[in-house]
């Protein structure tokens, strides 16, 4: 088993003791607590945390219900030393020169800080918001393009015409360093081969250890069809507590707090998503109307409740920290090396799990020590 990479969640959506909803075709909502807007003095708090308690990055967004991934990050780089910032963006809305560019800059500035996270995109309602009007398979086959510009640029002088994009002579004024790891995610048919030629992380959210080992082992063969080896993060949620009786009340007071109509308009909005991997979000959760937490337990501590509400990644471990532990140590042994965290406050979880599941894992010897 590898050492394993740990890295937490920016909230650019807002935050707050409840579930606080968004994306893939849903807009930013929240229940009746107390709602933390995403201001940068809030987000540097959660920024300075994660560094303070080891987490290697924070995860940022990118959607027209949160704010911008670039711009927030290259403030939180002023306020934070070492954490890196993995900044999700959206292939074909911004020149792939322009985006090499982008990178290249940040990097000098932050010192070397800046991940990629590739988000093809999967509702056509908002590619349509951005201009887009490319159907998604189509969509693949342009990230395909846009992320051979990307590095060719990075390289140097570069030449490149396709069915998407044809530019001459692309460069940056000095090559990024380090280069920009690029984390990519994708359910669809389409997505495999892209991440399988470009990526350096495949992504996948939070399924049961079964359905996640088809799916590693499906991009695992497409990867070693053009000679490449991935490495494999997975992107879940969090409800960690000294005793697991803690940490499932604390899931059911989240599941409390969420309003039945609330969850039929979600599945409503979701259920029109061409994304093959908010389905099979979707399905984890399919009949549920109102229950106990432990109703959602898809897999013995995986809760799939925060997904009734929330778009995209919808499942947290739940327990105590070592019952914790062993989960992240079920899906390592899968082949995940790299955990994208969060929880509902992210700033109270971000400690609950580095005081307590971190250290277990530093005794059990599988953790990475940040740089």
């Amino acid at each position: 088993m590898s050492a394993l990479r740990f890295h937490w969640f920016l909230p650019t959506t807002g935050d707050g003791r409840s579930i606080v909803g968004g994306g893939h075709g849903l807009g930013r909502s929240h229940g009746e607590a107390v709602y933390r807007p995403p201001s940068v003095d809030y987000l540097g708090q959660i920024a300075r945390a994660a560094e303070q308690l080891g987490f290697e990055a924070v995860l940022t967004p990118t959607g027209t219900y949160c704010e911008d991934a670039w711009l927030v990050t290259a403030a939180l780089t002023q306020v934070t030393t070492r954490l890196k910032f993995l900044v999700a963006f959206r292939p074909g809305l911004l020149s792939p020169t322009l985006a090499a560019q982008m990178a290249a800059t940040y990097q000098r500035v932050s010192g070397g800080r800046l991940l990629l996270n590739v988000v093809t995109g999967g509702e056509e309602a908002e590619q349509r918001r951005f201009g887009d009007h490319l159907g998604k398979d189509e969509r693949y086959l342009r990230t395909g393009e846009f992320l051979t510009i990307v590095r060719g640029a990075w390289r140097g002088s570069f030449d490149f015409t396709g069915n998407y994009f044809e530019v001459e002579d692309a460069r940056v004024a000095e090559a990024p360093d380090p280069v920009p790891e690029l984390y990519f995610g994708g359910s669809s048919a389409a997505a495999g081969p892209v991440a399988a030629k470009h990526a350096d992380v495949y992504l996948t959210w939070g399924e049961p250890p079964a359905q996640v080992a088809e799916k590693l082992a499906w991009v695992r063969a497409l990867a070693a069809e053009q000679g490449r080896r991935l490495r494999f993060g997975i992107r879940l949620h969090v409800i960690t507590r000294d005793r697991s009786a803690d940490a499932w009340d604390e899931a059911g007071r989240l599941l409390e707090r969420i309003p039945p109509q609330d969850i039929a308009l979600a599945r409503k909005l979701l259920a029109q998503s061409s994304s093959v991997g908010q389905q099979r979000m979707l399905a984890l959760h399919a009949g549920f109307t109102t229950g106990k937490a432990r109703d959602l337990e898809v897999h013995p501590g995986l809760w799939a409740g925060v997904g009734l509400v929330r778009g995209g990644a919808g499942t947290a471990l739940v327990g105590s920290h070592a019952e914790v532990a062993d989960l992240i140590e079920e899906y390592a042994a899968l082949g995940i090396e790299e955990f994208v965290l969060s929880g509902y406050p992210h700033l109270e979880e971000a400690y609950w799990f580095g005081e307590g599941v971190l250290p277990e894992l530093r005794r059990r010897g599988v953790l990475r020590r940040a740089a």
